[in-house]
C-alpha cells in the first residue's frame, strides 16, 4: 500500500565487463511503503533513458533538481552563463567519422574512444600527444566523444600501442563497413618515405630519401587504396626497405584478409617487376604498371613496337600475352625540352661569368673556375650529355648533340604494361586505371606535407610509430570526405574547420547545482558548412565532469 507520493530522480549505473565500461541512465522513483506497520523506502525504475538524446537527459535532470521551485529556472539571478568549450568542429568531425564507420571500427570502449580522439585531434590540429591533450581542454571532447574517465598524454601514447596491436582487426572492420559484400576488383598501391628528426625511432634507417633531406634517417610507408583512392590499409617498414620488398604483403592482404578474387594491382614503374608478377599470378591476380625509358628503348630495338606508334594517340601492342599501351604526352614533351634548354642556358651563363672573372683577374685559378662549372653541371644532372673543359684560362661547355637527340626521341613517351585480358579492360580503361595512381599520390601529399602532416613523428617505439601512421590514415579518410562535401562552397578543409571551431558553447549553470552546455546558432557560413555535411548541431550537451589534463596536473585529479 502506497503511503506517499514518490520522488523522481536520475540515477546513473556503471558496470564493467572485461575492459569495457557500460553506463545506464535511469529515471527512478523513491517512495515509502507500509511494511508490517513500519515505513520502508523503496525504489522503482520508471524509464530507461540511456538511448535518449543527451540534451533531453540534461534538461530533465535540471528540472528535477528544481522541482520545488521551477521559477528558479527562469530567474536570471540564479543562472550563470560563461563561455564554454568549442563544439562545432569536433562535433562535425565525429559525425563524419561515424558516417564512414571509423568510430564503429575502433569500438566504443575506452581504448576505442581514446583512439577516436587521436584521429579527431589529427584532423583539427596536427601535433604530439601532449598537444592532443591540450586541444581536448579547449574542445568539448569529453561531452561529444563521451569519455567515461579522464586521460593524459601517457594514456594516448599507450593507446598508440593498442592501435598497432589492433590494426588488422580495425582495418578489416572498416573495410567491411565501407564495402559490404562487394569486393574491389582493383587496388592502387604506392610507397613513400618520411624523414625523421631524431635518432631513436625503432624503425628509422638510411634509405632512398624522397624528401631530399640529406643526413636524415627515415621510415617507409605503404598505402593500399581501393579503386576510388580511399585507403584500406597502411603499413610501416624500416627506412632501408626497398619498394619491391613491400609489395608481397599487400598481395596477401587482398587475398587473405580482405577475401578478394580476380583483383588487379596498379603500381608505379619500379614497383611491379618479375618477382611481383609471379606473386600476383600465384594469387590469381593481374597487374597494371609502367616500364622505364631504357625498357622502352630495348623493346623498340627488339621490334616489339615502333617509335612512331607513340605519336598515334593511345595505341596498344600485344607481345607474348603481355599488352603494352603506348602514348606520347605532347605537353610533357615540350616541358622536358624546355627544361633541358633552361639548364643548359644556366650552365653556359655560369661558364661565361667564370670566363669574365678569369679575364679580369689574371691571378685567379682556372682550376677553381672549371670546378665551379663542373659542380653546377652535376647538380643539374647534365653529366650524361655535357662535358666541361678548361684550356687557356677559358671554360668550355660541350654538348653531345647526338645523345640529346636520342633523349628527345622519347620525350613525353610512356608505356604501360598489363596482363589483363582485353575483355576485362580495353586500352582506354588500362590507361585510366594507371592514371588513378594520382589518387594515392594525392593521399600521400595530404598525409605528409599538406593538412595532416605525418611529420614530425613524436614517437620512438615500433608500435607507437605504426599506431601514429594508422591514426593519420583514418584522419585522411575524414579529410577526404570533408573536402568532397565542401568543394562547391569554395572552402578548404582547414578554413572550414576553423569556421566551425568558432562555434563555442555557453555553459549554463543554475545556483544550487545543475549545468549544461547551450549550443548557439552557427553563423550563416557555419550553417552552410554543416548543411553540406547534412548535419545539425544539438541544442544542448550535458556538462561532463571528466578531467583531461597533462600527466603532471592530472595526478591531482581523480581519474
Amino acid at each position: 500500500m502506497l503511503n506517499s507520493v514518490g520522488i523522481m530522480h536520475i540515477h546513473r549505473v556503471k558496470s564493467k565487463r572485461g575492459d569495457k565500461v557500460y553506463e545506464q541512465i535511469l529515471l527512478r522513483e523513491s517512495y515509502r511503503e507500509s511494511c508490517g506497520g513500519r515505513s520502508c523506502v523503496k525504489k522503482r525504475t520508471l524509464l530507461n533513458l540511456t538511448k535518449y538524446p543527451a540534451e533531453v537527459i540534461a534538461a530533465l535532470e535540471l528540472a528535477l533538481k528544481h522541482r520545488h521551485d521551477l521559477s528558479a529556472l527562469g530567474s536570471t539571478s540564479d543562472i550563470a552563463l560563461t563561455q564554454g568549450p568549442s563544439v562545432g568542429s569536433v562535433f562535425a568531425v565525429l559525425q563524419v567519422a561515424r558516417r564512414l564507420g571509423i568510430e564503429e571500427a575502433l569500438g566504443r570502449h575506452p581504448e576505442g574512444k581514446l583512439a577516436m580522439w587521436q584521429v579527431i585531434a589529427r584532423v583539427l590540429d596536427q601535433g604530439s600527444r601532449l598537444s592532443a591533450v591540450r586541444l581536448a581542454q579547449t574542445m568539448a571532447a569529453a561531452e561529444v566523444v563521451g569519455f567515461a574517465q579522464g586521460f593524459c598524454e601517457e594514456h594516448l601514447y599507450a593507446n598508440l600501442a593498442w592501435l598497432a596491436e589492433s590494426q588488422e582487426a580495425i582495418e578489416n572492420r572498416l573495410f567491411e563497413a565501407r564495402r559490404g559484400p562487394g569486393k574491389p576488383q582493383l587496388f592502387l598501391y604506392d610507397v613513400t618515405s618520411s624523414y625523421l628528426e631524431g635518432e631513436h625511432n625503432a624503425l628509422s634507417d638510411w634509405g632512398y630519401n624522397r624528401d631530399r633531406k640529406r643526413g636524415k634517417k627515415q621510415i617507409v610507408i605503404g598505402l593500399l587504396c581501393d579503386e576510388r583512392g580511399a585507403p584500406v590499409s597502411t603499413e610501416v617498414f624500416s627506412g632501408n626497405t626497398c619498394d619491391l620488398e613491400t609489395f608481397g604483403s599487400q598481395v596477401r592482404k587482398a587475398a587473405e584478409r580482405f577475401g578478394c578474387q580476380r583483383v588487379t594491382f596498379v603500381g608505379d614503374r619500379g614497383m611491379i617487376k618479375s618477382a611481383q608478377v609471379e606473386d600476383l599470378a600465384r594469387a590469381g591476380f593481374h597487374y597494371i604498371t609502367a616500364i622505364t625509358k631504357p625498357q622502352i628503348r630495348s623493346l623498340i630495338q627488339k621490334g616489339v613496337f615502333q617509335l612512331g606508334l607513340f605519336d598515334q594517340g593511345l595505341c596498344e601492342v600485344e607481345d607474348q600475352g603481355v599488352r603494352y599501351v603506348l602514348r606520347r604526352n605532347p605537353l610533357r614533351a615540350e616541358e622536358m625540352a624546355a627544361t633541358r634548354a633552361s639548364k643548359l642556358a644556366a650552365l653556359r651563363g655560369l661558364a661565361e661569368a667564370q670566363n669574365r672573372y678569369l679575364a679580369e683577374h689574371p691571378r685567379a685559378s682556372q682550376h677553381v673556375a672549371w670546378k665551379t662549372v663542373l659542380e653546377k653541371a652535376e647538380r643539374l644532372a647534365l653529366g650524361a650529355w655535357v662535358t666541361v673543359t678548361c684550356a687557356e684560362r677559358r671554360v668550355q661547355v660541350a654538348v653531345d648533340e647526338a645523345y640529346v637527340a636520342e633523349l628527345a626521341e622519347l620525350d613525353g613517351c610512356y608505356a604501360l604494361k598489363t596482363d589483363l585480358p582485353a575483355a576485362a579492360a580495353d586500352t582506354q580503361a588500362v590507361h585510366d586505371r594507371y592514371k588513378d595512381l594520382a589518387l594515392v599520390e594525392s593521399a600521400f601529399r595530404t598525409c605528409k606535407t599538406s593538412h595532416l602532416e605525418v611529420r614530425p613523428v613524436y614517437v620512438r617505439t615500433e608500435a607507437s610509430t605504426r599506431g601514429h601512421v594508422l591514426v593519420v590514415m583514418l584522419a585522411y579518410l575524414i579529410v577526404r570526405e570533408l573536402k568532397r562535401a565542401w568543394r562547391e562552397l569554395n572552402v578548404t578543409v582547414p578554413e572550414g574547420l576553423a569556421e566551425l571551431g568558432r562555434i563555442c558553447a555557453m555553459e549554463l549553470s543554475v545556483k544550487g547545482g545543475g549545468a549544461c552546455l547551450r549550443v548557439p546558432e552557427p553563423s550563416p557560413q557555419g550553417q552552410a558548412l554543416l548543411a553540406a555535411l547534412n548535419l545539425k548541431l544539438p541544442a544542448a550537451l550535458p556538462r561532463s565532469s571528466v578531467k583531461v589534463d597533462t600527466k603532471k596536473k592530472l595526478a591531482k585529479h581523480r581519474l
